[in-house]
């Protein structure tokens, strides 16, 4: 190596060093997506699951979380998911970054070893899933599932709601025929005839309603809570706090305008979901907005549901949902 070349090479280390030092004095004050950009990486994404119900969709619908989130140099990836299991497997192999489900798939996610982060819920919601069988069908009380096949998606929220409808008509689990399949096969078979019940959400359950005149025979009112969860990838709550707090922000909004613009929310919901503006209403009708910070009291509702699991053995061991929190401070100011 000559002096010369020696002397470049000496120049161009020292530049690069004052470059990377004047880079951290401003990174210091930067939130991660604009130090991201500023160095010149992929842009920051939050990749969020969703499913055809909520607040979740109808802030995919409205577009303001990706105008918020560009000011910050985040983009916004939305993927669909049939049921929530699904999804909660897709944010626990790094697919996704953030999503909603309901009250029992966090419980099997958790006992399976995901590491996952509970940052917000939505208010209790019993109505909006239910216990349904055809509008011909014989069965006219819970006791009379006993020995019926009843289809559902496992691990889902309405696998919660049938073990405490069993529960309050005295039928033990054991004692009926759980078909498990997601929200479409299941249809398919209630419709064939070849399940007695099916335990399902909205909008599904609003759709069976509508289209088939399915008949409810118990939803979820003094059985469930029937919480909705807003849950992160631990990984990604611990080093982009800043966005999460964003998006929870947003969700906040259009949880108030939902909550007053009921006929909007039907019409942003149909064009999301593809179903009938009458069925998208009803399921509407049954929301409970407001997003919160999960409170002592939700996280008590969500060990009841974890134990019940867990006394059943349909969860592989038992577990501390606490543990599944970020320490306070971490997304303090994350929802109003």
């Amino acid at each position: 190596m000559t002096h010369r070349h020696a002397q470049r090479l000496s120049r161009r280390t020292t530049l690069g060093l004052l470059f990377a030092a004047a880079a951290g004095v401003m990174a210091a004050g930067m939130p991660a997506a604009a130090q991201a950009q500023a160095k010149g990486e992929v842009q920051v994404q939050v990749r969020i699951g969703y499913q055809k119900y909520g607040t979740l969709t109808l802030l995919k619908g409205r577009g303001t979380l990706e105008k918020r989130l560009a000011e910050q140099g985040v983009g916004v990836k939305w993927t669909e998911f049939p049921a929530g299991p699904v999804l909660l497997e897709g944010l626990n192999v790094g697919s996704i970054d953030f999503g909603t489900v309901g009250e029992a798939p966090p419980i099997f996610a958790q006992a399976a070893g995901a590491n996952l982060v509970y940052v917000g819920n939505e208010p209790a919601s019993p109505a909006s899933e239910a216990i349904v069988v055809p509008k011909g069908s014989g069965l006219r009380t819970l006791a009379d599932l006993k020995g019926k096949k009843i289809a559902l998606n496992k691990g889902s929220n309405v696998h919660y709601l049938l073990l405490k409808a069993l529960e309050k008509a005295g039928v033990a689990y054991a004692d009926i025929q759980p078909v498990f399949l997601p929200p479409a096969d299941a249809r398919a078979a209630f419709e064939r005839g070849s399940v007695d019940a099916w335990a399902i959400w909205d909008p599904f359950l609003a759709a069976a309603e509508k289209q088939l005149g399915a008949r409810v025979l118990a939803d979820g009112k003094g059985l469930v809570a029937n919480y909705q969860f807003y849950l992160a990838s631990r990984t990604y709550a611990e080093k982009n706090p800043e966005i999460l707090r964003i998006v929870l922000d947003e969700v906040a909004k259009v949880d108030d305008w939902g909550r007053n613009n009921p006929d909007e929310v039907a019409t942003i919901l149909s064009a999301q979901t593809g179903l009938g503006k009458d069925v998208v209403a009803l399921a509407a009708s049954r929301y409970a907005y407001g997003v919160k910070p999960v409170s002592v009291d939700v996280i008590a509702s969500q060990q009841r549901v974890a134990d019940a699991f867990s006394g059943l053995k349909l969860i592989p061991k038992p577990i501390v949902v606490k543990d599944a929190l970020l320490p306070a401070r971490q997304l303090a100011t994350s929802a109003k």
